[in-house]
């Protein structure tokens, strides 16, 4: 976080984001755009996932069948991943051919092809994906538990999207949310590495100004009410694990607990898997027999979404009984103030994996983008210095906020046996 970055927004609109790192010899770039599956509505479930799919197809100037050669040949590694606020696409390359990625990124904001037979065949390979998915237990209860937390917000549905959609979504569907989110008044082009600023940024401008601003697309905006009272589910199908997932309201990467609520993740779960060994769930339900395995979990998003515990349960224990034990380690830390040397090793593990996270040109890349889609770059800068300031105050007032049994779903997989 030494080096400083430069930030301007070019005349149409699209922000850029420059950080050198002169370590090694190679460049990371990626281009972020706000839409992911947060924007669509029943009907275009997917689209965002699917249309992410389609950018891989090509253009004119740059063919689908090339793409990865040309990137493989000249060293390079490259991706993309939609979730649930964005969808991004990432090259990290030798610093010397690094103007193949910008030229190819330009082109293909406005250029890419959407062929009807490319779309068709992306259709099959996205449904098999979901079907695939759909063999897993945790994705049947996870999916179950997600409608039931949103009943009004588009947080609802998975990020791929409701196999009806699925088979529903022409290519002109897909085409026209291309064109009304893939335009640089939408979009953050983030760059870490090897590279002068000055000469960076002019090449930047060269590719980029010329593409018409576009229009700031339209955001839906359809809170999620309070929800009054516990619910529960179940989910049956083929295995012999049973499983129980619970989510909780969580407020969004900007609320002001949202850091106080990354403490407690630590203390209760080890900082995101972080020595988790140690952490209080751990030897409170699996070093006492109660179950297998148990996690939980948060994301950074816009709106409010979810902390979600799951565990994975002991043939000769109750799912009621984990829940118990669980509940019992929630109300210790709603009603008992934390020691501040526990808080302080909690905020240490949180730093940790926070810095781990943070090492390499390519992480240093995403950060930049990755927070300037809810909030922006100081977000990422003030991070550690916002978690040292969290007390034990703090966490048993989060605690006691947005653990509450009125106001979670509960899930449970109930396994039918292998043949089921």
């Amino acid at each position: 976080m030494k080096n400083p970055v430069t930030q301007v927004q070019l005349k149409n609109g699209m922000r850029v984001m420059l950080k050198e790192i002169h370590t090694a010899p190679i460049i990371s770039s990626w281009i972020w755009y706000r839409v992911g599956s947060r924007d669509e509505s029943t009907g275009k479930t997917g689209i965002s996932h699917w249309t992410e799919h389609m950018m891989f197809k090509g253009t004119k100037k740059f063919p689908g069948g090339l793409l990865d050669k040309a990137i493989s040949r000249e060293g390079g590694r490259w991706n993309a991943s939609t979730s649930r606020d964005s969808t991004r696409y990432y090259e990290t390359m030798p610093a010397a051919k690094i103007d193949l990625v910008l030229r190819l990124e330009a082109d293909r904001m406005t250029k890419s092809l959407f062929d009807p037979k490319e779309v068709a065949s992306e259709r099959t390979v996205i449904i098999s994906e979901r079907e695939g998915s759909e063999n897993e237990p945790m994705f049947l209860l996870s999916e179950a538990v997600q409608h039931a937390s949103f009943r009004v917000h588009p947080y609802h549905h998975e990020i791929i999207g409701d196999k009806a959609d699925l088979h529903s979504m022409t290519r002109d569907d897909l085409y026209s949310h291309y064109r009304t989110y893939y335009v640089p008044k939408n979009a953050v082009l983030s760059l870490a590495g090897d590279f002068e600023t000055k000469s960076m940024l002019k090449r930047i401008k060269e590719l980029y100004e010329p593409i018409p601003a576009g229009k700031v697309p339209p955001r839906m905006a359809r809170p999620e009410p309070e929800h009054n009272g516990e619910l529960r589910l179940t989910v049956e199908g083929p295995g012999e694990t049973a499983f129980t997932q619970i989510a909780y309201p969580f407020p969004n990467a900007t609320h002001p607990d949202y850091f106080a609520l990354q403490v407690l993740e630590s203390l209760l779960n080890g900082a995101s898997g972080l020595s988790y060994k140690t952490c209080r769930l751990y030897r409170a339900l699996v070093d006492k027999g109660y179950v297998v395995d148990v996690s939980g979990w948060s994301e950074s998003t816009i709106d409010p979404y979810l902390y979600r515990f799951t565990m994975v349960h002991r043939p000769d224990k109750t799912p009621e009984e984990a829940l118990s034990v669980l509940d019992d380690e929630l109300k210790k830390m709603q009603d008992t103030l934390m020691p501040e040397a526990e808080i302080q090793r909690a905020v240490k593990q949180a730093r940790a994996v926070f810095a781990y996270g943070s090492e390499h040109i390519t992480h240093q890349a995403f950060w930049m983008g990755y927070t300037s889609m809810f909030s922006d770059y100081s977000w990422y800068t003030t991070y550690l210095s916002k978690l040292a300031k969290v007390t034990p105050q703090d966490v048993q007032r989060v605690a006691q906020t947005y653990f509450q049994k009125n106001k979670r779903v509960v899930g449970t997989y109930i396994p039918q046996g292998k043949g089921a």
